[in-house]
């Protein structure tokens, strides 16, 4: 993850500085939220293929608890049985299932979104 500050040319202390970051009240470094969005668009690429990537969104994106460099994480989508192309996607650490880090909802929309 920290390759991902060269990548995006965010260069926050919060997420490269982890002597600044242990001051703060996330107590270390932790991953851009660009990042986390990125997997999570990387996981429905692959559970939902093309139609993802012409006509896929991300909504209703909550962070509830710090992502953090070096800890293994598990995410999931689950899809939602009473709306069709929608999905729940989860990121948890893998040692603690109770700790939600970050969720989203999927959805593949009817009009693509991007035709390029």
């Amino acid at each position: 993850m920290d390759g991902w500050g060269d990548l995006s040319t965010d260069f926050n202390p919060l997420h490269v500085d982890p002597e600044y970051a242990a001051n703060t009240q996330f107590g270390g470094t932790i991953a851009h939220g660009h990042y986390n969005l990125a997997v999570m668009h990387q996981l429905m690429l692959e559970v939902a293929g093309e139609a993802w990537r012409t006509g896929g969104t991300l909504r209703k994106v909550r962070f509830r608890a710090p992502v953090r460099p070096g800890n293994t994480y598990v995410l999931t989508a689950t899809a939602d049985a009473e709306q069709a192309d929608t999905w729940r996607l989860e990121i948890r650490p893998q040692d603690d299932a109770d700790t939600l880090s970050a969720e989203a909802e999927a959805v593949i929309l009817d009009e693509p979104v991007w035709t390029g």
